[in-house]
């Protein structure tokens, strides 16, 4: 057997969907490594405007925090609309959001982030980055099995033998609270840094960017939001609560 392919430790290439999660997961890697590329999915999502939002995210971190700019390299936008074609659920057809008879919410597309990290591997094998990097979380999701730690390191491992490369995988939210999220936004880039989020992030799984609440845009009814609105609403009152203190 051939010797594993070394890929550069900084160099990493992150899952930006333009959601939240992935974007507080940027520039956690915009902090940590010299060069950080972005790759997204394309797979007929409901909520297409999240690929629209990524664009304008990119653009005002590149814009606001001119330490990240040089650092922030290319991005590339992936077709899986296959994906979509074979997935009966509300995240690929105009059904309604509930939750399902197997006990997850329709909204599961079933293999997504298990395709999304082998179609990432192969594009950062290319590109020589050695980290991807996810923003994935346990703590606070929709109940999706894939977004699982255990899960993802199992793709992984498929992943590092079926490549013969060597690969890490980062996923700073993993065992963070919506709320707690938030707080890593402000400690990764402030206030401005949480107020571009609210702005330019889009999480909607209706893809609702007519209504801004305080947490952003948003339908304020579909899952993403009510994660969305209730991590909001945690954050303020832990700061406030820190702030009589």
């Amino acid at each position: 057997m051939s010797a594993m392919r070394r890929l550069s430790p900084s160099s990493a290439l992150v899952l930006f969907s333009g959601g939240q999660d992935s974007s507080i997961a940027l520039v956690w890697a915009l902090t940590r490594f010299e060069r950080v590329e972005t790759i997204a999915f394309d797979y007929g999502q409901r909520h297409q405007v999240e690929l629209a939002a990524r664009v304008a995210v990119r653009r005002e971190i590149a814009q606001r925090f001119l330490s990240f700019a040089p650092r922030l390299g290319d991005d590339a936008v992936i077709d899986l609309s296959g994906l979509g074609a074979i997935s009966e659920t509300a995240l690929t057809r105009q059904a309604e959001i509930v939750i399902g008879e197997t006990g997850l919410p329709t909204t599961f597309v079933p293999g997504r982030n298990l395709v999304f990290l082998t179609m990432a591997a192969a594009y950062a094998y290319r590109r020589s980055a050695g980290v991807i990097v996810a923003g994935m979380c346990e703590a606070d999701f929709s109940g999706y099995p894939d977004c699982r730690r255990a899960a993802l390191d199992a793709q992984m491992q498929a992943i590092a033998l079926g490549m013969e490369a060597e690969f890490s995988l980062e996923t700073p939210l993993m065992h963070l609270t919506k709320a707690q999220s938030w707080f890593l936004a402000e400690e990764l880039g402030g206030k401005d840094l949480v107020d571009l989020l609210i702005e330019h992030t889009h999480s909607c799984y209706l893809g609702d960017r007519a209504t801004r609440f305080d947490w952003g845009y948003g339908c304020g009814l579909c899952p993403a939001c009510e994660l969305r609105a209730n991590g909001w609403a945690g954050y303020v009152a832990a700061r406030s609560r820190r702030e009589i203190r």
